[in-house]
């Protein structure tokens, strides 16, 4: 990644988590007059972890591939660890279950740090676009879901599974990360058609990934996976869009655009 891709990334990143931290204060201010507010709370503390995320993956892709590569294998550890020892659901009479957990938390999100050792003739030095790409509309779907269900949210879509997911949030959510992922088609090989079909396709399968582990949290009566991150949960809580998503945006990428012979 050169200077300038590097700027333009990090500012554009900067830019949103600053209108993040302004909207959500400007809403404890002016809706909850700065008292308690469950949604609004929940809001800031998940902005406030952004910026530590952010931070670290921005300094792990400042320091090049190996760095990147450890990041997600400590990622991947966290999250193995936290769906390994979470309590067991009532229906498990065979011990701790390691295949699925090392499909979904090292298998799954090994193709995340892959995305930049793939050969796009054109493209060459700004691979790390394609992880930015993958990791933001993923995160952006799953945040706006939320926001979008919290607002408008009436008609439940799993009400046995998760009760807090709403038809009007999934709508919302997708259709606005959608938008996203087409708006950002110039720091990728897509075309503006191509990046809003992909967009839409991580969106999807990021629903439907953290719908398959809301049902493994329910089944084993927990709302977290742990606290390891202040508004959102455990680790495992927030690679939830990206194990499904990832391997799948990886080989369409691969399939599509990657040099492969």
């Amino acid at each position: 990644m050169t200077g300038d891709h590097a700027l333009w990334l990090g500012g554009a990143v900067t830019a949103v988590l600053l209108v993040a931290s302004i909207t959500s204060t400007v809403l404890k201010a002016c809706i909850a007059n700065g008292q308690p507010h469950a949604v609004i709370d929940n809001l800031i503390a998940r902005v406030r972890s952004w910026w530590i995320l952010s931070a670290i993956l921005a300094g792990a892709l400042w320091a090049g591939i190996a760095a990147t590569f450890m990041l997600f294998a400590l990622v991947s550890m966290a999250a193995l660890r936290e769906y390994l020892t979470a309590p067991l659901p009532a229906s498990c009479h065979r011990g701790r279950p390691w295949a699925s957990g090392l499909i979904m938390c090292v298998v799954c999100i090994a193709p995340i740090p892959a995305l930049l050792m793939l050969e796009i003739p054109g493209y060459e030095g700004r691979n790390v676009f394609l992880l930015v790409f993958l990791v933001l509309v993923a995160q952006a779907s799953d945040v706006l879901q939320y926001l979008w269900g919290k607002w408008l949210g009436k008609h439940p879509i799993a009400p046995i599974i998760s009760p807090a997911k709403t038809v009007e949030g999934f709508v919302g959510g997708v259709s606005c990360a959608t938008l996203l992922g087409a708006g950002l088609w110039q720091i990728t090989p897509f075309s503006v058609p191509q990046a809003a079909a992909i967009a839409l396709l991580i969106t999807l399968l990021g629903f439907a990934g953290g719908l398959i582990l809301s049902a493994q949290k329910r089944s084993r009566s927990i709302k977290d996976w742990s606290n390891l991150i202040r508004g959102h949960g455990g680790m495992l809580d927030r690679i939830d869009s990206l194990w499904l998503s990832a391997p799948v945006f990886y080989c369409a990428v691969w399939l599509g655009w990657a040099r492969t012979g």
